[in-house]
């Protein structure tokens, strides 16, 4: 088992990628940690999960992450793993964004992995060693239309992980990225049909990307196969780039 024993606290993990991630730690023997803003999302993604343990988390509240981190350090004396993996959109046009849209994505997608990571990593750097796994996009590498809030929050991901990588490496914690491409969760089934054709056309594996694969991805980085791996953002996208 790849994660034997280690202790992954995973965010956004009662729904999509991060349930698909939070299900496949525990197949490697991970003690998974859900994290989410929804309690009742929390409680369903946590029974369906043997030996996971929920906690209600909001990224953008500080306290609500002191908290939790600290009952799970009180619990099991360890974080060695950390995914931020929340992340919501509210997309329209620049003409169109309001600053509300702007700051919530700020907000959610960019201060709270900061919040996280900042909260986590002095745990990680107290046993010397820990992996930090951020969730960029595709769309932090090229931009996307109608989404200039998530896009920044994206691309500035990929520079809290190059940064950190710098910072943290030397200390034992690795802090790496994945960037998916257009991945068959309900966000992005939401979107109109025509646009799901669209990128099934311009995918060169001809489809959607699946939760699961995406697990495997974060898998890799949060694990030791990945041990000389640090301050990469991975593009998992189907080559929808080329």
């Amino acid at each position: 088992m790849r994660l034997k024993d280690k202790v992954a606290i995973i965010t956004g993990a009662a729904k999509g990628i991060g349930f698909a991630t939070a299900k496949r730690f525990a197949e490697e023997g991970a003690k998974v940690i859900i994290a989410d803003v929804n309690p009742d999302a929390v409680k369903v993604a946590a029974d369906l999960i043997p030996g996971a343990e929920g906690y209600v988390v909001n990224v953008t509240d500080r306290a609500s992450i002191e908290a939790a981190v600290d009952q799970i350090m009180q619990r099991h004396g360890r974080i060695d793993i950390l995914i931020n993996n929340a992340g919501i959109t509210q997309d329209a046009r620049l003409v169109k964004m309001t600053e509300a849209q702007f700051d919530t994505v700020i907000d959610v997608n960019l201060k709270g992995v900061f919040n996280c990571t900042q909260l986590v990593v002095p745990h990680m750097l107290e046993a010397g060693k820990g992996a930090v796994v951020n969730a960029s996009s595709v769309v932090g590498i090229y931009g996307n239309f109608g989404q200039t809030n998530y896009s920044a929050t994206k691309f500035g991901v990929i520079g809290f992980t190059k940064t950190w990588a710098r910072e943290l490496g030397a200390k034992g914690i690795r802090v790496n990225a994945v960037c998916p491409g257009f991945i068959a969760t309900e966000m992005v089934k939401a979107m109109p049909e025509n646009i799901l054709k669209d990128i099934e056309r311009r995918s060169w594996l001809g489809r959607l990307g699946t939760p699961e694969e995406m697990a495997n991805v974060y898998l890799f980085l949060a694990s030791d196969e990945a041990s000389y791996v640090n301050g990469v953002a991975l593009e998992a996208s189907g080559g929808i780039s080329l």
